[in-house]
């Protein structure tokens, strides 16, 4: 049976069938784009569904055809959303990472910049071929968040992560599996398919080899604490600049940016 609980907003979606916890963010009207409230509800909800026992998968996910296009970044988001999306996104991917529970994101379509961070953070991370996978910061005058700066290195070396984070490259979920960065590429029509399989097998295994073994991995390859403290830092004061606000003003209007004039 179901347990399906809302935010007051009803943007995420946390349920449990039988041994599977599903997470969806639930904004498809603009490509599950994310604000401080949705954020806060993924890390509560990640949280309430490691702690289930009778979960024994996670699986993060977005409705229609978006995992997350990133930060809402809609007219009317002030300084303090800001500040509540760059901690918020923090403290869900510390969620997803810290799971005993193995968590899978499913990625049909776009992953761009916070979303691609919380994407990222899963244990296993499935798109389709043909998805599109993007940091998304620098266009508006920021440095990637939400653990990026560390999760990208991690997967595909220090080279190739400056040239995702500078270029603002768009990736195909395709050429990001043979990257590295992440687990699996599927052809579309066969990506809910695969994501079944996937699913079945994780529920499979061992609970406490699956959480130590995660465990493990993270913290050989990622130094969570000082990767949030830099990025937190350092986007806060980037969020306070006059080249953010060119960002986000061409953004809105669609055009390139002008910086530092």
């Amino acid at each position: 049976m179901i347990d399906d609980t809302a935010t007051p907003a009803d943007q995420v979606r946390v349920g449990v069938d039988g041994a599977v916890g599903r997470l969806t963010l639930s904004a498809p009207e603009r490509l599950n784009a994310v604000a401080p409230d949705m954020l806060r509800a993924v890390a509560r909800g990640i949280g309430r569904l490691d702690d289930d026992p009778a979960v024994r998968v996670i699986v993060l996910s977005g409705e229609g055809r978006a995992f997350s296009a990133g930060a809402d970044l809609g007219v009317h988001v002030d300084e303090g959303d800001l500040d509540g999306t760059l901690f918020g996104v923090g403290a869900a991917v510390r969620a997803v990472l810290e799971a005993g529970t193995p968590v899978i994101s499913l990625v049909p379509g776009v992953a761009a910049g916070a979303g691609l961070s919380l994407a990222l953070s899963a244990d296993y991370v499935l798109v389709a071929d043909d998805a599109t996978l993007v940091l998304a910061f620098g266009a508006l005058g920021l440095m990637p968040d939400g653990g990026a700066t560390a999760l990208v290195a991690a997967s595909v070396g220090r080279a190739r992560a400056l040239r995702l984070a500078l270029s603002g490259e768009r990736l195909t979920g395709a050429t990001a599996a043979q990257w590295g960065l992440v687990s699996e590429s599927v052809a579309r029509e066969d990506f809910a398919a695969r994501a079944d399989e996937l699913v079945a097998h994780l529920a499979t295994l061992a609970p406490e080899g699956t959480a130590l073994t995660t465990a493990a991995i993270t913290a050989a390859t990622l130094d969570l604490d000082a990767t949030l403290g830099r990025e937190e830092s350092g986007q806060r004061a980037l969020l306070r600049t006059p080249d953010f606000a060119e960002g986000l003003a061409a953004f809105r209007g669609k055009r390139p940016p002008t910086f530092g004039s």
